[in-house]
């Protein structure tokens, strides 16, 4: 069993930033990938961040440019940099490990002037 704690959610204006963390119970150099989603308010969870054991990143071209991920080996921590936030970012947040099932509890973030 793997816990996963997100953290960092808030409110901001539009144009602001936001940094998520995901506290993770294990250590996550074991694993592939980390990854965070967005679940907007009627929508489904998607992915919007990939960050591999190596480092290579990935990012849909809806954050691309805006979100950052990145991942601390040491302390076993995963964080989403967030800028140029826009209302369409508002969503639950969530952080995960590829190929595993396990979900944190998920962060909110509400962009609205």
């Amino acid at each position: 069993q793997v816990q996963l704690v997100e953290s960092g959610g808030g409110l901001v204006q539009p144009g602001g930033s936001l940094k998520l963390s995901c506290a993770v119970s294990r250590d996550i150099s074991s694993f592939y990938a980390m990854e965070w989603y967005q679940e907007a308010p009627g929508k489904q969870r998607e992915l919007v961040a990939t960050i591999t054991r190596d480092g290579t990143t990935y990012y849909p071209d809806s954050v691309k440019a805006r979100f950052t991920i990145s991942r601390d080996n040491a302390k076993n921590l995963v964080y989403l940099q967030m800028n140029d936030l826009r209302p369409e970012d508002t969503a639950a947040y969530y952080c995960h490990i590829q190929g595993y099932t396990y979900w944190g509890q998920g962060t909110r973030v509400t962009v609205s002037a």
